[in-house]
């Protein structure tokens, strides 16, 4: 019955309102008095241990990166960089969006980031080009999601944290997933836009701002090309690596782009401070509650219940997805991925998945969540920058997100979707 009164109270907690990491530590709290009073004196060593991690250093680098590569001009040159990319097709700015979305998530590692730099600009414009404000927001947010699937990615620098994978192959499972996702949006997108007649009429082509726009893109796209690069070939770890990419946003912001300017940086650095701080102290407390969970052997007693249903392994993948993708409507990436890879992984294992392909499952789910209602982070963030409700936005997600369930089926069912990259390239 002590394992009830754990999750009994974090669940009364988080519907209550209580932020999520004090609803994890609360329910511990509360569980290690009652139960083994004793063992209140290890919950320091837990939060210790949970953020000791070299891995988890990259984090807030990576989020300063993207703090600076977004002051410094970046996302107003990855939309025109997009631009070009589909004049050939005809492309409106929806398509724009799904593109400029795949570029920037491969430089911020974060979907709400995305989301809350590209929807500010494209938002807007979208709407004064005739798209709706619902399809709008919705679009943004959809495509927003691959910014934690496109390396780099931070949640994938917290599966890696939990289940010791390689943060180098893991960043290369995600490249194929991502830009699945990207290619079947833009199709969905060109198909409704044009069905809706918002494909604007063509320009004549100007040589001079497509060369001077295609070296700023590049210089762009470069960021993400050479952290992947550099982690898989072990030139320097992920946080190394996410030292240099600080330093070429630098470069970048201030002496190529000048738009980076010395004011910009405190803030930058502030705000980098307290996303990582909340993140760590989430991280803490998700330590603490899932080594109580380790010590109730739910891991185990898990495993046992889902092995033993006696069901084929495919309808236990359609069952383990579904767990992912109900835990992701509540609950925060950073904490379902703590909480439910030592749990998930072994059974995963047990009936032969690799954690690697696992972790593009979990990367790939945890996305969705993002634009899953209550909770739907990527859908809070654009309700701020589109003053649009949760609800709203999400029934113009709605049909873009089919592409990426699309995608998590077949990297469930299809290994070589997450792992032939890995396999070619790190041998």
């Amino acid at each position: 019955m002590s394992i009830f009164l754990l999750l009994i109270t974090f669940v009364i907690l988080a519907f209550m309102g209580v932020p999520l990491a004090f609803a994890l530590g609360g329910a511990s709290l509360l569980y290690l008095g009652i139960v083994s009073p004793d063992f209140l004196l290890i919950v320091p060593q837990r939060i210790w241990a949970g953020t000791n991690s070299f891995v988890i250093i990259a984090m807030p680098l990576f989020i300063l990166m993207g703090e600076f590569m977004n002051k410094g001009g970046i996302t107003k040159r990855i939309i025109d960089f997009s631009l070009y990319l589909v004049r050939p097709f005809r492309g409106g700015l929806g398509e724009v969006n799904v593109i400029a979305s795949m570029i920037f998530g491969g430089i911020s590692g974060s979907s709400v980031a995305d989301t809350s730099a590209l929807g500010s600009v494209l938002i807007p414009e979208m709407v004064r080009r005739g798209y709706s404000e619902k399809i709008a927001a919705g679009i943004t947010v959809a495509s927003s999601t691959m910014g934690m699937i496109i390396p780099p990615s931070v949640p994938m620098l917290m599966y890696a944290m939990v289940s010791s994978e390689s943060v180098g192959s893991l960043f290369l499972a995600g490249l194929i997933p991502g830009l699945m996702i990207g290619v079947t949006q833009v199709i969905l997108v060109y198909i409704i836009s044009r069905k809706k007649k918002l494909h604007p009429p063509h320009e004549m082509f100007n040589r001079k701002h497509f060369l001077h726009t295609t070296k700023d893109g590049a210089l762009a796209m470069l960021m993400p090309l050479v952290i992947i690069l550099v982690v898989t070939f072990g030139v320097a770890t992920a946080s190394e690596s996410a030292s240099v990419a600080v330093l070429y946003a630098v470069v970048l912001g201030f002496l190529v782009y000048r738009e980076l300017k010395v004011k910009d940086v405190f803030p930058a650095v502030k705000r980098t401070v307290l996303t990582s701080s909340s993140v760590m102290i989430v991280i803490g407390c998700s330590m603490i509650f899932s080594w109580i969970l380790g010590v109730e052997q739910i891991p185990r007693i898990t495993a046992e219940f889902l092995l033993g249903l006696n069901v084929s392994s495919n309808v236990l993948l359609l069952i383990i997805i579904g767990i992912i993708l109900i835990l992701g409507a509540f609950i925060d990436v950073t904490p379902v991925i703590i909480l439910t890879t030592p749990i998930l992984l072994p059974i995963v294992k047990a009936i032969g998945m690799s954690g690697l392909q696992f972790g593009a499952v979990m990367i790939v789910g945890c996305a969705i969540g993002l634009v899953t209602p209550p909770i739907g982070m990527c859908l809070n963030a654009c309700s701020k920058v589109s003053k649009l409700s949760i609800l709203e936005i999400f029934k113009g997600a709605a049909p873009y997100m089919i592409c990426n369930l699309l995608v998590l089926i077949l990297v469930t069912y299809i290994p070589a979707l997450s792992t032939w990259l890995p396999g070619l390239i790190m041998k």
